[in-house]
């Protein structure tokens, strides 16, 4: 869905300062077909999830350079579903990598028969939100004194200005608020750089590691196609900070994953929490990570959020404790609109 941003000409190669504002798909596409004769490209501009399984069966390899754990999430469990037993190609072997600075990782998946990315999803638990209170009042990084110039300083000085993350004006106020800021507390490290970052949420990139995984990745599609050598069995990581790194090794296929196994996941959780409590705690926590949950036993549903005849009649359950809704190692069903599979979880007391 990505637009070219004059941000990425440095570390992405296949575009120039005149493809700025248009679609990476199309102009990748189109570089690709000009570079290697006779290849024949389609791009698509458009969510991965409005997609059904006739398109995604066409292919032979799916290759995931995306952006999100939960795009990564959705993809793995599609090509998962679509597994039938009596049709070998409907197996879609799925190689998934991905960067951040000097780190990246690459892994080959075969759906229902290794490891899936479900299965190690607590590899890649969400960051800790930073209290807004530190924010505010002891910031120690200078990541706390840009978001405390985007946050708080803009909404006192100019909240009648909608802010534009991609208006330079904009980001330049927020540079130099944050700048004020971090001498105030002796803090250094505050670049316009970093601004752009914390902004806008993104996720620093190097040209050399972007590189070395893209290059890993196209290596596993090439012994997948042409049978030239073992595939990666099946995780190999990057480190790059203080030298070239690699490790590989097999990650397990776990029987409780919610996506390729069999069990409910054991999920630890006290029996006096709320369930509105519980519901909060999905999204934080690493096995889970689900943001809009709702849920049901075999018996009976705890909450479902959609349709809205159907969230008020269980909305009260939101304030009900957990003991008082469910027994202690029961199973319960969890939903959320961003996967089309019900996660299982076995609810243990603490």
């Amino acid at each position: 869905m990505d637009t070219i941003d004059i941000s990425n000409l440095n570390r992405q190669f296949l575009f120039r300062q005149s493809d700025i504002g248009k679609p990476k798909a199309e102009v990748a596409a189109a570089f690709v077909e000009r570079r290697v004769k006779g290849v024949k490209i389609t791009p698509y501009v458009g969510k991965i999830q409005d997609k059904d399984e006739d398109y995604y069966m066409q292919f032979k390899i799916v290759v995931c350079g995306l952006d999100s754990i939960e795009a990564r999430r959705w993809i793995n469990a599609t090509l998962i579903g679509m597994v039938d037993a009596e049709n070998p190609e409907s197996l879609k072997p799925l190689i998934d990598g991905g960067t951040e600075g000097f780190k990246g990782q690459a892994r080959v998946i075969l759906p229902t028969l290794s490891s899936c990315i479900e299965c190690q999803l607590d590899m890649h638990a969400p960051r800790p939100a930073v209290p807004l209170c530190t924010i505010a009042t002891i910031p120690r990084q200078p990541q706390h004194c840009i978001e405390w110039a985007h946050q708080i300083a803009w909404q006192e000085k100019r909240k009648d200005d909608p802010f534009d993350s991609d208006d330079l004006d904009h980001i330049g106020w927020v540079y130099n608020a944050a700048l004020e800021r971090a001498k105030q507390f002796h803090i250094h490290g505050v670049t316009f750089q970093m601004t752009q970052g914390v902004v806008k949420n993104i996720i620093p990139a190097i040209a050399s590691t972007n590189a070395v995984i893209a290059a890993a990745t196209t290596s596993e599609a090439l012994k997948i196609a042409t049978s030239c050598n073992p595939y990666l069995d099946n995780y190999m990581m990057y480190a790059g900070e203080e030298g070239v790194y690699t490790y590989t090794f097999e990650a397990e296929k776990k029987p409780d994953c919610p996506v390729c196994g069999n069990l409910a996941r054991n999920m630890t959780v006290d029996p006096d929490m709320t369930l509105q409590e519980y519901i909060d705690t999905l999204g934080d926590r690493p096995e889970a990570q689900l943001k809009k949950p709702s849920m049901r036993t075999e018996e009976k549903t705890l909450y479902q959020r959609f349709p809205p005849q159907l969230e008020e009649q269980t909305r009260a359950n939101l304030k009900r404790k957990l003991r008082d809704l469910v027994e202690d190692g029961q199973e319960i069903a969890v939903s959320d609109p961003a996967y089309t599979i019900d996660f299982r979880y076995r609810l243990l007391f603490k």
